[in-house]
């Protein structure tokens, strides 16, 4: 177990944020500039961890000092964020990460530029300090996945109650919302009646495959990722292969966006790496669409744009897809120059995509129903 997924009382997230401050504190007081050293974080510096399965941060290190005024404004956020969040923790509150990017406005040469730079050193104290994001009570702006399935948990309400909600027979058409925080003391994995989980890209296919009742039909759990998925949707898909040793299929467009959503699931996210074993579900299934499927089913498709095509290449240099099916898909995408919607298997009827495509897809991989 890494120490990333050891959960840290409020005291332990507390003492690991003053530590920051008092090493600063220590080398000012030797005359010698504070620094914070952290991995560069880039395709350039991530690499297969063999132990634990998924992408991680190689040993290229960015080491910030005072000694220039960008990384020492750096520096000066950085206890200004920590202070902030321990704050919270005392008052037993949370923000968002876009609060916290307003309430920099009163933090004189502390404040930050953009909302990327707010969210980038909330992650890199999450590195220096080896807490989550959500042990500091820093939430995102967006929601996470919803889930529609026969699979029932336990969530702690703001009363600090535990309701019990199963995410077919309790919920409406849009299913059950995920929240930001889903560790054991928020939310709890109960029973399934499901044999595998759906990752489903967009928000049409999703209805869609509510509506034709595919979850009940092929005995799987139905989770809308909403495009590229939060950390919680991803922290949710993990925790139900692991304690429910349940397999990940992830259905999305055929385009170079979609792959990348893939790959954070099932490999771990550049961005987050430092993490990829608490996030990343090893063993996640691609079904598709593939390049493949826009010859075999002869899919409605559009042209690939500059911004696509420079997206493939760059993934024939991305480590996570440095394997023979995913060069095979990207290589055959460029020579088609074309890419492809789920909702693209529309051209055959409403009904195509539950009775026939996903059916055989799914055989090929061993899930007939």
């Amino acid at each position: 177990m890494s120490d990333f997924t050891k959960r840290k009382s409020k005291e332990e997230v507390i003492s690991s944020l003053k530590g920051i401050a008092l090493e600063m504190h220590n080398k000012m007081e030797r005359g010698t500039p504070p620094t914070m050293t952290l991995p560069v974080r880039s395709k350039t510096n991530i690499a297969f961890d063999q132990k634990l399965e998924v992408y991680k941060y190689g040993k290229k290190k960015t080491i910030r000092d005072a000694t220039s005024l960008g990384s020492a404004r750096q520096l000066l956020r950085s206890l200004y964020v920590t202070e902030f969040i321990e704050q919270m923790i005392e008052a037993g509150k949370s923000s968002t990460l876009r609060e916290m990017y307003y309430i920099s406005e009163s933090w004189g040469h502390g404040k930050f530029g953009t909302q990327n730079d707010s969210n980038n050193l909330a992650e890199d104290l999450e590195i220096v300090t080896k807490c989550l994001r959500e042990d500091f009570k820093l939430r995102p702006e967006e929601d996470g996945a919803r889930i529609i399935g026969d699979v029932t948990f336990e969530e702690k309400n703001r009363k600090g109650d535990w309701m019990r909600i199963n995410c077919r027979d309790d919920v409406g058409d849009s299913g059950y919302g995920v929240p930001y925080n889903v560790e054991s003391e928020k939310l709890k994995l109960i029973t399934e009646d499901v044999d595998f989980i759906m990752a489903i890209e967009t928000g049409g296919m999703f209805d869609r495959l509510v509506e034709n009742g595919f979850d009940e039909d092929a005995r799987c759990a139905l989770i809308h990722l909403k495009g590229q998925p939060a950390r919680s949707t991803r922290r949710i898909m993990r925790r139900m292969s692991d304690e429910w040793k349940k397999p990940i299929i992830v259905f999305s467009d055929c385009d170079p966006w979609s792959f990348r959503i893939f790959a954070s699931i099932a490999y771990g996210a550049i961005k987050t790496a430092h993490i990829s074993e608490y996030l990343a579900t090893k063993g996640a299934h691609y079904l598709g669409i593939t390049a493949d499927d826009i010859l075999a089913y002869d899919l409605p498709s559009d042209d690939l744009t500059k911004q696509d095509l420079n997206a493939l290449d760059a993934e024939l240099t991305d480590p996570r897809f440095n394997s023979g099916y995913w060069k095979e898909q990207i290589n055959l995408m460029k020579e088609l120059g074309k890419k492809a919607e789920q909702q693209s298997l529309a051209k055959y009827g409403l009904d195509f995509v539950t009775d026939t495509y996903l059916p055989e897809k799914l055989s090929a991989i061993g899930l007939d129903y």
